[in-house]
């Protein structure tokens, strides 16, 4: 699955991955972010998921860009064993776009063309 973070130049953009539960017992992951851009993502709520039996849980994944060019990573989810009892793991493309820029601050000059 890829996940696309489009935005403005230094603007922050949040989305969030579901993820569901079907058995009967808890499972735990830890989330790790990997690849070229990976300092530019984030997990504000940790490392750890838990999602409780026949639920589904959401996490929040945060991207802010400091580069013109297109960035990507990689969100690994790692299962933990709870009572002997895994899920799998699970990866997720994550890809970002800036798509404008905001300009910080309009300045105005005077200066003549040229001197003789």
């Amino acid at each position: 699955n890829t996940i696309e973070f489009t935005g403005a130049l230094h603007a922050t953009v949040v989305k969030q991955v579901c993820l569901k539960n079907p058995s009967s017992k808890t499972l735990m992951y830890n989330a790790v972010l990997v690849g070229r851009d990976a300092d530019d993502f984030s997990l504000p709520k940790g490392n750890t998921v838990t999602i409780a039996p026949k639920r589904q849980t959401s996490i929040n994944v945060e991207f802010t860009s400091r580069f013109l060019r297109p960035g990507e990573a990689v969100l690994l989810l790692i299962s933990k064993s709870v009572g002997g009892i895994g899920g799998a793991t699970m990866t997720f493309s994550l890809k970002s776009e800036v798509k404008h820029i905001e300009p910080a601050d309009i300045l105005k000059c005077r200066s003549p063309c040229y001197e003789l």
